[in-house]
């Protein structure tokens, strides 16, 4: 039987505090499409985390709520910056576009996920035509398809530029935990100028739910018809606020939703220490990209273990706030059998 303990961080189940919340709020009756007490503590502790105000919005999928975020930063006639590895470029299928009614993407160069300020620069400068979609938006990652994490600094500068043009930005955050769990500061987003923020739930350890922080007051007007219109107005909207009352602490912690991505991120820098290969990008969060070649991936996969090969041609190996160390320990031995 196959293992996909490293597949992906999605491949781990609840953890128990999700359970208890969602338990809990399925008690009783309660008002539909958001406006129920559990939304609403829920969205207040989301607003406790940032040290913001801001209208707080539930999704199931990332997918959904990245490009419904986008099509509050764009027009059909134009275009999105981002990396060009990034999630909304190479994993959802057009979904921007078709949330946006044609909204397109135009990805930038940079190591490790990260996108490089010259080329941000670059794209910026591009005269507008008639025949091409101009920017009008730039969505960033953290942590980033490849596991790095932006500096508060770097995130400054490249959001710096957009801003002066008056255009606005997105921050994908399905691994946000991990990045919090890094070191990065969650109310330096509010003050780096990012319009919409999702919050990553189901990579951290949730069943499928996503927050959507809407930072740019503009945005509030009509934002639960543009939702509806969009099918993410959720009848039943308690059931995808809920796990956020058991993923974070009350008074503005990060509770379990952070303390759960730290184990993850240290189960990756484990499974670091025992590579028998080589490892090509930082290890920063929790995951690890390996140069392998096609014949040690299918003896790995003979061995009972499944794994990605990712977008760059590298291996790649994920750890979830339910990897234990005799997991990584027990693929660590098997990575030396066939190295």
């Amino acid at each position: 039987m196959a293992r996909y303990d490293f597949a992906s961080d999605n491949v781990a189940g609840a953890m128990p505090e999700v359970m208890e919340a969602l338990v809990a709020a399925n008690a009783g009756v309660a008002s539909g499409y958001g406006t129920d007490h559990v939304s609403k503590a829920a969205a207040d502790r989301i607003r406790a985390l940032l040290d913001a105000d801001a209208e707080v919005r539930f999704t199931a999928s990332g997918t959904a709520a990245n490009a419904f975020a986008l099509t509050l930063l764009a027009q059909p006639h134009e275009a999105v910056l981002a990396h060009e590895h990034a999630h909304i470029c190479t994993d959802e299928t057009g979904a921007p576009g078709f949330f946006g009614q044609g909204v397109g993407l135009i990805g930038l160069p940079g190591a490790s996920g990260r996108i490089d300020l010259p080329g941000l620069e670059a794209a910026l400068a591009r005269p507008e035509v008639s025949y091409n979609q101009p920017a009008a938006a730039l969505s960033l990652t953290t942590a980033t398809e490849y596991g790095t994490v932006y500096t508060e600094a770097h995130l400054r500068s490249l959001i710096a530029p957009v801003k002066a043009k008056g255009y606005g930005v997105h921050l994908d955050g399905a691994r946000l935990a991990n990045a919090v769990a890094a070191g990065f500061d969650l109310k330096s987003v509010a003050k780096l100028g990012v319009d919409v923020l999702v919050i990553g739930g189901t990579k951290a350890g949730s069943t499928p739910t996503e927050a959507v922080v809407f930072l740019n007051p503009d945005h509030a007007r009509r934002l639960d018809a543009r939702l509806k219109h969009a099918g993410q107005l959720v009848s039943k909207g308690r059931f995808l606020a809920a796990p956020w009352l058991g993923l974070l602490g009350e008074d503005g912690g990060t509770g379990p939703w952070a303390a759960r991505a730290a184990h993850a991120n240290a189960m990756a820098r484990k499974l670091a220490a025992l590579m028998p290969f080589p490892i090509r990008h930082p290890v920063e969060a929790n995951g690890l990209f390996v140069e392998m070649d096609e014949p040690a991936l299918e003896r790995l996969r003979g061995e009972g273990w499944f794994v990605y090969r990712f977008l760059d041609g590298t291996v790649r190996f994920m750890c979830s706030w339910a990897t234990t160390p005799e997991m990584v320990e027990d693929l660590g031995a098997a990575l030396r059998r066939i190295a």
